[in-house]
């Protein structure tokens, strides 16, 4: 399948951003776009998170918990977005509107790609190592990394959100980070002009 874009990570930042692209789906501008997200998680810091300072979430809500239930909510209300389990990205190649993803189990073709997964060190995806540096916004002793970016964007075609992008590890933020992502591909989508997707209970 030819994605339109494809997104790497099943974390907070990259499904968020894959919830707000999805919503998208009544506008004319998105509505025959093919959108894809390798949910591969196993290495997220929510494996062992507890929240209590989160907007929006639950007091005592388990981040293992959010990893399953935002999925399931992705799937639930935007199963066009197609989920790829089980899979991990190791290299990316091609140039704006032709990239191969590969990962260990099969090659798949997007126009655009997002990376949404943590920042520790090493980073494993090949093609991107030009843009590894240390991460900006943690202690050196932790030896984290993110892609060095602008406003996201990795180069042209290749966006980065959450902790990779240089953002502090807090949900909010890298909750944040993947909407603003996919508000930036919803306005390239939309010819430049600026996009916000929200429901409303008005009619």
């Amino acid at each position: 399948m030819q994605f339109d874009v494809l997104l790497i990570g099943g974390g907070v930042s990259s499904v968020s951003c894959g919830l707000v692209l999805g919503s998208a789906f009544k506008k004319p501008f998105a509505a025959s776009k093919k959108i894809g997200i390798i949910t591969h998680q196993k290495s997220s810091s929510l494996q062992d998170a507890l929240f209590n300072n989160a907007y929006g979430i639950s007091a005592e809500k388990l981040g293992a918990d959010l990893l399953v239930e935002t999925l399931e909510q992705l799937q639930s209300l935007y199963p066009h977005v197609v989920q790829i389990p089980n899979e991990k990205v190791l290299k990316i190649e091609g140039e704006n509107g032709n990239f191969s993803v590969i990962t260990n189990k099969s090659v798949y073709q997007t126009k655009l790609v997002v990376i949404g997964i943590g920042a520790g060190n090493p980073f494993t995806i090949e093609g991107l190592e030009a843009f590894v540096i240390p991460h900006q916004k943690t202690i050196a002793e932790k030896n984290r990394i993110q892609l060095k970016n602008h406003d996201h964007l990795v180069k042209d075609g290749i966006y980065v959100c959450g902790v990779l992008a240089g953002w502090r590890s807090q949900l909010s933020i890298a909750a944040g980070s993947g909407a603003a992502v996919a508000t930036d591909i919803l306005t390239l989508w939309n010819g430049g002009v600026h996009v916000h997707v929200h429901d409303s209970v008005r009619e």
